[in-house]
């Protein structure tokens, strides 16, 4: 049916306002999951005269609640460590201290390039306004090249962003993030994606095998997530609290 869809949308050369909200909402509607989400991502940041930081951690998502906790398990010194996204809130519990901190959405994930939108549900339809730039190639693939403009009350890290999407598939392939005095802040590419089929939803959800960050304010810096396991089985309604996550740094 997305494919479909994306087949009928992308066949004009400059889309409308509607067509274009439309290629966001399939690309929301594939990533998420009406039931629960988890999954264990690979984190390494690499910067330049530095040593590399590599992590594991554990992402939990409620999608039809906007819930979000992200769980650091390794290396020990981060483990317990996490995020917690209640509604517009993020929150930050470093268990060294026994503190939570609120964070912005710009906050860098566990100091790397990464923030809450490369492991929460996409909401780009909801957060952004589309506008058409071009039919291009990204490399052998032919893409759409989208603008958005951030909502006036969406709560965003970045204002602004470009988005090329696959014509053929209707994903992401690349995106770059912008500041409000238009400075380029982040260039994300997402090399290969993968499906998994969920039962409460009854249709594949889709999620990027591999997300490359590149920070273009802090040169040779740049950020690598693996998403290596996924499984959408319900979780205990309990996780997606501070007590839950405060549980197991101890």
């Amino acid at each position: 049916m997305f494919t479909l869809l994306f087949s009928a949308v992308l066949a004009f050369a400059a889309p409308s306002a509607d067509d274009m909200v439309k290629m966001l909402t399939v690309i929301d509607d594939r990533q998420q999951n009406s039931g629960d989400y988890k999954s264990l991502v690979y984190i390494e940041n690499k910067q330049a005269e530095k040593s590399d930081l590599v992590y594991q951690a554990l992402v939990y998502r409620r999608d039809a609640d906007d819930k979000l906790i992200i769980l650091f398990v390794k290396p020990q010194s981060e483990a317990g460590k996490g995020y917690l996204r209640l509604d517009d809130n993020l929150f930050m519990f470093d268990p060294t201290v026994g503190k939570w901190e609120r964070r912005t959405e710009r906050e860098r994930i566990g100091g790397t390039s990464s923030n809450r939108q490369d492991f929460d549900q996409s909401r780009l339809h909801e957060e952004y306004t589309p506008s058409f730039v071009a039919e291009e190639k990204l490399g052998s693939y032919a893409v759409q090249h989208i603008k958005l403009a951030a909502k006036t009350a969406a709560d965003v890290a970045y204002p602004a962003a470009d988005l090329w999407i696959d014509k053929t598939t209707g994903n992401v392939l690349k995106r770059q993030d912008f500041a409000d005095s238009g400075r380029l802040m982040r260039t994300t590419y997402y090399p290969s994606w993968n499906k998994l089929y969920s039962e409460s939803k009854k249709a594949d959800v889709y999620f990027p095998k591999e997300i490359r960050i590149i920070d273009e304010v802090e040169k040779g810096t740049q950020t690598t997530v693996v998403i290596q396991e996924v499984d959408l089985k319900p979780l205990d309604p309990n996780i997606f609290t501070k007590a839950w996550l405060e549980s197991k740094s101890r």
